[in-house]
């Protein structure tokens, strides 16, 4: 495709689903899943201008965005997220993958480069992690007490402990929650970062996706047993101060994957493309392209 040129394409899947995608930039191929579960690929933004120099396909996951929702509300396990990608891949007609995925996103990359050894180049796990167990709680619990003087603190947790209790009902009230946890997940929150969020504000988000997870999945799945089985040179990125996502999940994630490079990046939270544009384009770029030169 043409140097910038952008398209909104979709593709059936063998079950009748559409399944969309956004496509932007040129260069090789870069697969991007997006997290939540339940969000759609919109917050990637242009993914810290990585479109100039890879050709992003920017996943709507199942139920999001322009991706139909499957009938049954409880098709948003992690093998069925899987499933969507290994059919992205045959109907990009690529022999092996360049895939990056984000938080939820990362827990897909990873189950299906571990599945799919054979058809993954490079995989990029950022700010994402391989279970959520004891020592993930305490530094979650640590990091939020690094927020605890800001003033939106009180009402952003509130937020976050209905949402993971599945305290809402529909779409429009995981979105009212959503948006007033956020504040947590930056390392520091500012005019800046509420004016990111509010270009996501028309975003729909998929309360059956979020809640299946919190209830059954989240504090549950664990895949460190698969991390041995991943083939693929792997990047683990992560923000420093990913309150959820952070340095403990990385490390976890690096040592169990043979030969995989961990970076840790300075003043950044969960979204370090947004909060740390430059570098993060700067390693996945450079690690991205020891295959491609």
């Amino acid at each position: 495709m043409e140097s910038g040129a952008e398209a909104f394409l979709s593709m059936r899947t063998a079950d009748g689903r559409t399944l969309g995608y956004h496509k932007m930039g040129s260069g090789p191929v870069l697969v991007c899943h997006p997290g939540g579960p339940g969000f759609s690929s919109l917050y990637f933004g242009d993914l810290a201008g990585l479109w100039e120099r890879f050709t992003l396909v920017l996943l709507h996951p199942r139920g999001t965005g322009t991706s139909g929702r499957p009938k049954d509300p409880r098709a948003y396990q992690i093998e069925d997220y899987v499933s969507d990608v290994e059919e992205l891949r045959v109907h990009l007609g690529l022999e092996r993958l360049l895939l990056l995925g984000h938080s939820h996103g990362g827990v897909v990359a990873l189950a299906y480069a571990a599945r799919h050894p054979g058809t993954v180049e490079r995989l990029v796990l950022a700010s994402t992690l391989a279970r959520f167990g004891e020592p993930q709680q305490e530094a979650m619990r640590e990091g939020m007490d690094k927020r605890s003087g800001q003033p939106w603190y009180p009402d952003a947790v509130a937020a976050l402990e209905e949402e993971q209790e599945g305290k809402f009902s529909s779409d429009e009230e995981l979105a009212q929650l959503t948006f007033r946890e956020l504040p947590l997940y930056f390392a520091h929150y500012g005019a800046a970062e509420a004016g990111y969020l509010d270009t996501l504000k028309a975003e729909t988000l998929n309360a059956d996706a979020l809640k299946l997870f919190n209830k059954e999945i989240f504090e549950r799945f664990d895949l460190r047993g698969e991390l041995g089985a991943i083939t693929a040179p792997t990047l683990v990125i992560t923000g420093e101060e990913d309150f959820i996502c952070g340095p403990v999940c990385a490390e976890e994630i690096a040592s169990g994957i043979t030969g995989a490079k961990k970076v840790i990046v300075g003043d950044a939270g969960h979204m370090i493309f947004i909060e740390q544009p430059e570098e993060f384009e700067r390693e996945v770029a450079d690690f991205l392209e020891e295959s491609t030169a």
